[in-house]
């Protein structure tokens, strides 16, 4: 039984030679593509494949927090993160999110291949490169370190950070989130009290620095 896979990245260029790629691998079949977090989140929920290669930093809805409502919604669909960042808070915001691998696009096919036979098994992967960042977040956890000032906001709140992070104004974020504008103006506000910040600017370096999203966007 093949192993249904479902892409998310914003690049069609890269989705397009994944697929080439993948496909040819007589146990894994290509069912869907997305070029953003809501769209993937949208066909898991119509092609419920084993696992999503998601992209992390992708516009409207980053990998980070389309894997939060994944992992929430369908358990058995497993997340693995695939993405050109080794960054610790790339890596650590994707597995707090609750995905079961992370590949650098840098890797060769083999290794994603084998990323994706590891976690449909039940398993985690980890691509080496990213390994002792792992390892390194865990002996600061033990010791104490304060956490990411972006785990004091909620969910919707982190969406609507990323989304004034990439330069969307309040009607356009409303009309993204199906919310009014009053909405999103009282999140914005309480997002800035959360964070202790005075400004559209420091609200951006925030988000970047976070791992929420990146100027690769």
């Amino acid at each position: 039984m093949s192993i249904r896979i479902l892409l998310a990245d914003d690049h069609e260029i890269v989705r397009q030679g994944l697929r080439s790629l993948l496909e040819k691998e007589p146990d894994i079949e290509v069912v869907g593509e997305a070029e953003d977090g809501r769209k993937a989140l949208g066909l898991v929920r119509q092609l419920l494949p084993d696992i999503v290669v998601m992209d992390v930093s992708m516009p409207n809805l980053n990998g980070a927090d389309a894997t939060r409502h994944i992992v929430r919604e369908f358990p058995k669909v497993r997340v693995i993160g695939l993405s050109i960042h080794s960054r610790r808070a790339f890596v650590a915001d994707m597995l707090k999110a609750g995905a079961s691998g992370y590949v650098l696009k840098e890797c060769p096919v083999d290794e994603l291949v084998e990323a994706i036979r590891i976690v449909a098994a039940g398993d985690k992967y980890l691509s080496p490169k990213v390994a002792g960042v792992v390892v390194s977040d865990y002996v600061k956890h033990l010791s104490g370190s304060t956490e990411s000032p972006l785990e004091t906001l909620t969910a919707r709140e982190r969406e609507v950070l990323q989304l004034v992070s990439e330069g969307k104004n309040t009607k356009q974020i409303a009309l993204e989130l199906h919310v009014s504008t009053k909405a999103i103006e009282a999140n914005r506000r309480k997002i800035m009290e959360k964070l202790h910040v005075h400004s559209i600017a420091e609200l951006v370096k925030i988000a970047i620095l976070g791992g929420l999203t990146s100027l690769e966007v």
